[in-house]
């Protein structure tokens, strides 16, 4: 089943200075998410930093799994506004 997510950097909370020290470790888990098939794409936000994401999983809790190990938000960093489970548009289908 695919989820798309919606989350955003806490900027309100934290400076650009303090995001730095984790933004290379956490390239690093999205690659390695990306590469086990749970993490299918990636945008960054262009209204604030934060990051949209499509995923693959077995369940929602799988999802909120995978983002919990997310150095960013270990850190209390991030924020998930949205966890949105996607079906198959009907329209493709047979009628």
């Amino acid at each position: 089943m695919q989820f798309l997510t919606l989350s955003r950097r806490r900027t309100d909370v934290f400076s650009e200075a303090e995001f730095a020290p984790f933004v290379e470790a956490e390239f690093e888990r999205v690659r390695s998410l990306y590469a086990e098939g749970i993490i299918r794409q990636i945008w960054q936000r262009g209204d604030v930093p934060g990051a949209c994401i499509l995923f693959e999983a077995a369940s929602e809790d799988e999802v909120r799994a995978a983002i919990a190990s997310l150095p960013l938000m270990k850190a209390g960093m991030l924020e998930l506004l949205w966890v949105i489970p996607l079906k198959p548009y009907r329209g493709f289908g047979p009628r």
